[in-house]
Formats: C-alpha cells, sequence, structure tokens
C-alpha cells in the first residue's frame, strides 16, 4: 500500500473506533509531617544533588544512619519536617528547618532547607512546601528564618524565597570549592509572626 493511500484508510476509520490518547494525571500531592518511614525517599533526593550539582556543599551521599540521626534530632526540637506524598505513597520532595546556631541566644532562628524530586521540579510544589513551611514554623513561635543558597545554580530558589518575603541580607563568596570551582553564599532572611510562644526549652541539646 502507498504511504498516501494509508494515510486515507487512516482516516476512514471511524472516530469511535479511533484510540484516544490517554490524558495526563494531574500533579497532586499532600503536604504532611515527615515520618521515619519517609527516610529512605529523602535521602535519595538530597543525594542526587550531592553528587549532581552545588546547589548543596556536601560532597559525600548522605547514609540513611545520618538522615535517622538528623530526624531523630529535629523531632526531639520539635522542628518542622514535613514531605511532600504522592497518591501513590511517594516522597516528591521535602523541608525542614535545623537551629541556626547551638548557641542558646539563637534559639528562636532557623535556617531552612528545600529539596525536590526530579520528577516534581518545576510544577509549584518548591512554592507549596515552603508556605508550609513558615507556616509551621510561626506556629511553633520561631521569628526569624534564614535560607543560605549557592550563588550558583539557584537561582530558582533565590527567586522563590524573595517572592514569599524573604530579603537578602548578604554574599560569602569563594567560600565553598566543589566539582573544581568556587562556590560562594548568598544569605536571606524572613521575619515571621510567631502564632504561640516558643518552647521554653526549644534547640537545647
Amino acid at each position: 500500500m502507498l504511504e498516501e493511500e494509508y494515510d486515507k484508510s487512516r482516516r476512514a476509520v471511524p472516530r469511535h473506533l479511533r484510540r484516544r490518547a490517554e490524558p495526563e494525571r494531574p500533579f497532586s500531592y499532600e503536604i504532611r509531617a515527615a515520618r521515619e518511614s519517609d527516610i529512605p525517599d529523602i535521602r535519595e533526593i538530597y543525594n542526587y544533588y550531592v553528587t549532581n550539582s552545588v546547589v548543596t556543599f556536601d560532597e559525600k551521599r548522605w547514609s540513611l544512619k545520618q538522615w535517622q540521626e538528623k530526624y531523630a534530632y529535629l523531632n526531639k526540637l520539635g522542628l518542622p519536617f514535613l514531605v511532600a506524598e504522592s497518591p501513590s505513597g511517594q516522597v516528591l520532595g521535602y523541608a525542614l528547618v535545623a537551629p541556626w546556631s547551638g548557641k542558646s541566644s539563637f534559639r528562636y532562628t532557623v535556617e531552612n532547607s528545600i529539596y525536590l524530586g526530579q520528577a516534581a521540579s518545576g510544577k509549584g510544589l518548591g512554592r507549596a512546601l515552603l508556605e508550609a513551611l513558615i507556616e509551621a514554623c510561626e506556629a511553633q513561635g520561631i521569628r526569624e528564618i534564614v535560607a543560605v543558597i549557592s550563588d550558583k545554580g539557584a537561582e530558582g530558589s533565590v527567586a522563590l524565597h524573595e517572592k514569599l518575603g524573604f530579603e537578602e541580607v548578604g554574599r560569602m563568596g569563594r567560600v565553598g570549592f566543589k566539582f573544581g570551582r568556587w562556590l560562594g553564599t548568598i544569605y536571606l532572611q524572613k521575619s515571621l509572626t510567631p502564632r504561640k510562644k516558643a518552647k521554653r526549652g526549644l534547640f537545647s541539646r
């Protein structure tokens, strides 16, 4: 059969018998508190950035034990640690805050971290996680959030933080070295309106 005849025969198939393209499933998720069972997924998300980007200055992949210890530590302090979960139960991304410093005078200030799985990038999940994290911090009585962001390859993260009220408060140049190049850091800060008084022992070791 000639190509032209084949095209005509294809067009002759009744509409109700033609195969319809499967509609694309909407991107959906639930943001909730992280659980210990989420740690393997969280580890895989983070380790991707360790080995493929300068978004984090870590050069060695984190072990499950390291993440388990971090989860237990943040849980003990009562600090927000959130994940976005797909309808199938997959962790699509996570957001957390950790003490800005071990010194007690910094107990109302935290540093945030947000990482998304590759399949969840560019779909608005980063903003949703950051908004939920800010709200959770206000509920915990936290007053200041600081974001420390690489000055290379993280322009989207800087823009996202600025859209949600973070302001640049400083920069440090050439303080990190990864993949054969020097890296700097950008510091952004957001003041919160706490909805309750922070726990007396918050951030105590």
